[in-house]
């Protein structure tokens, strides 16, 4: 399989073939720490922008690299197709323990685009500096793909089974609500993920330095539910210069401006009273979850994250009417990024019709489930010791997520599924930023981090 990627020189992004401008970083027989950044570099290398409607590069170049990394060492990787160029690497690996249910680790190989001119480097550059990696994906999500990739090679290359089966899943379309990707192998491939019964993949794992002598490392058991909606308002059109008591634009934006401004009730489900005792005991303050300003305040890059797992979420993305100057037209549109906690979708829906007002009509374009696991088991406890083993004042800690993952599909299979990506980050990171953000980049050192723990956690899980 030859694959194609987006090499950058002078600024400028142009087509290479296969392998003409792969980094050296760890090739041959190299360690899964002397690799993960390498692979890292050629999946940020490769433009998988996925705009919402098919129009971008899809994501079968990053399939095709993805499985020559896993056939290289013995493996049989599959890459599944929903539509031209929107592809998924899927393969399993036998564990020492065939009898036991599997794992499943699942990336996404698509990324949300970028604009090269805001960035301090390339957005498909990979370039290394100041100790990271950057680039578009960087921690969304292709450095959990690079690290689940060095360790599989690693481990194949030593002939290092996992305690149990692994299935390796790189997705297509997670970016735009997966259904390309994830929905797609779920409703039509479901052998696939024959035995398993847990999963772990992105925007989990990572640290939150409390103080000298504790790391707090947020693992995700649920996330927030979304309603991604289309608003509309039928109005009178006219004259641009006329009296118009029916303007769509006016009735529109006001609905608007109520939503965008309205701050929905606190609402503390398990995962969330979970993770607000640890930082309690982390932090040996009493925290009250409807005064969160202070405490807010002192999670620094994280905040934003947590701050939006109190309450449901409804912010307005997109604005559309009209086509003259001169004419009021006769509707108008927004599109509004909903977001809302498990148990409170029907609370959510009425709290959005009721604010809208009447003239309002509101319709889905995409809409997906909450979900919500526990905190407990053997494999929480092998993220644990894992964790320890490589940081001894790290502390595994439960939250939920403000956004949305592929959980979301695989939970429709009866899988339990965590956010685990370890990275252990410097304090002045600002994590939270680097998701969909300007410069986004990860630590080398987290990189190398991670596989560490992930090649621990696949022996003891």
């Amino acid at each position: 399989m030859g694959w194609r990627r987006n090499a950058v020189r002078g600024g400028s992004v142009s087509q290479t073939s296969a392998g003409a401008e792969r980094t050296e970083e760890g090739r041959g027989g190299a360690s899964a720490e002397d690799e993960v950044v390498g692979i890292c570099r050629d999946l940020i290398r490769i433009d998988t922008s996925n705009y919402g409607d098919d129009s971008g590069p899809g994501e079968r170049a990053a399939a095709e690299y993805v499985a020559e990394q896993l056939a290289e060492v013995g493996l049989e990787p599959k890459i599944f197709e929903s539509r031209p160029g929107r592809a998924s690497t899927v393969v399993r690996i036998e564990g020492e323990d065939t009898s036991r249910p599997a794992l499943l680790i699942h990336g996404h190989t698509d990324v949300v685009p970028a604009n090269a001119d805001d960035w301090t480097h390339h957005p498909f550059s990979g370039e290394i500096a100041d100790g990271c990696v950057w680039g578009r994906g960087a921690v969304d999500m292709k450095d959990m793909d690079a690290m689940t990739l060095a360790v599989v090679r690693d481990r194949m290359r030593s002939g290092r089974r996992p305690a149990r089966d692994v299935v390796l899943a790189f997705l297509a379309d997670e970016e735009a609500g997966g259904s390309h990707g994830a929905r797609y192998l779920v409703d039509n491939h479901p052998e696939l993920f024959e035995g398993v019964t847990e999963a772990i993949s992105e925007v989990g794992g990572f640290s939150f330095t409390v103080n000298e002598n504790l790391r707090l490392y947020l693992v995700e058991t649920a996330e927030k539910g979304m309603h991604w909606m289309r608003l509309t308002v039928d109005g009178t059109a006219g004259h641009g210069s006329m009296t118009n008591d029916d303007n769509a634009i006016t009735e529109l934006c006001e609905a608007v401006a109520r939503l965008g401004r309205h701050r929905f009730p606190v609402r503390v489900t398990k995962t969330v009273r979970a993770f607000l005792d640890e930082l309690s005991d982390a932090l040996g303050v009493e925290l009250d979850p409807e005064d969160m300003d202070e405490t807010l305040a002192r999670l620094g890059s994280i905040a934003k994250i947590i701050g939006a797992t109190l309450r449901n979420t409804a912010n307005p993305t997109q604005l559309g009417a009209g086509y003259k100057v001169n004419v009021i037209p006769g509707q108008a549109t927004a599109h509004v990024d909903g977001r809302f906690l498990p148990g409170h979708e029907e609370e959510f829906l009425a709290d959005l019709d009721r604010i809208l007002g009447p003239r309002v009509r509101r319709e889905d374009v995409h809409s997906d489930k909450a979900v919500e696991t526990t905190f407990d088991g053997a494999l929480v406890e092998a993220m644990q010791s894992s964790l320890r083993a490589e940081d001894p004042i790290a502390r595994a800690v439960p939250y939920m997520l403000s956004g949305g993952t592929d959980a979301k599909s695989f939970d429709d299979l009866g899988i339990r599924c965590f956010g685990f990506a370890p990275l252990k980050l410097p304090p002045e990171l600002d994590f939270a930023g680097m998701f969909h953000g300007v410069d986004e980049r990860v630590p080398v050192d987290g990189l190398t981090f991670g596989v560490r723990v992930l090649d621990r956690l696949l022996d003891q899980c």
